[in-house]
């Protein structure tokens, strides 16, 4: 009878020597596709050089506990007059505005968290322009909105509009102030919750 010619066993030494290395590239793998890929996570930042972090971004639908919203108010200011005017959103609640002035101011959008003490506020824009537009995102539940001051010498008109989910708007200033009735996309009036 022929001899057997059956491979040998391998080793201890090289079964460790490839678990390891099976382990060392698995773990590689984690970190270097899997984190960035799945949960935008990048610790070595292989996931932005391979264009794998687009991937774990945030879901391009979220839903909303509350009604869509429509907004548009028509502010004046006399020359160095002040108004505040401001909207109640959840965190990660979204508005999109537009604004337009027809004069010179300067403005401040900043936002207030709930629980913040007494004129407490975090400020995200703030330049002399006369028109704005763009799309906001609330980090934090609380009290969102814009500051505008007249820096010019006549009176000024500002159009405020917007539309999102938010579930009150109110003005304020040296001499009015108050909650504002919002209505839905189609124009219809929706109840504000304080």
């Amino acid at each position: 009878m022929a001899a057997n010619n059956l491979p040998s066993a391998p080793s201890p030494f090289k079964i460790l020597v490839a678990s390891l290395l099976a382990f060392l590239t698995a773990t590689l793998l984690l970190f270097g596709a899997v984190l960035p890929a799945e949960y935008g996570v990048d610790p070595l930042g292989t996931g932005r050089l391979l264009g794998l972090l687009a991937l774990g971004q945030a879901q391009p639908i979220a839903t909303e506990d509350t009604e869509y919203r429509v907004d548009q108010a028509e502010l004046s200011l006399y020359p160095t007059e002040w108004v505040e005017y401001f909207y109640r959103l959840e965190e990660g609640s979204s508005m999109v505005f537009t604004w337009d002035a027809s004069g010179p101011v300067t403005y401040n959008f900043h936002a207030s968290p709930d629980g913040a003490p007494a004129g407490y506020a975090e400020s995200f824009d703030a330049q002399d322009l006369s028109t704005g537009h763009g799309t906001y995102i609330a980090p934090f539940s609380g009290i969102h909105g814009w500051y505008w001051e007249n820096i010019g010498t006549e009176e000024i008109a500002i159009t405020l509009t917007t539309a999102g989910f938010y579930s009150s708007a109110e003005e304020g200033r040296a001499r009015a102030a108050g909650y504002k009735d919002l209505t839905d996309i189609r124009g219809n009036p929706v109840p504000s919750i304080r």
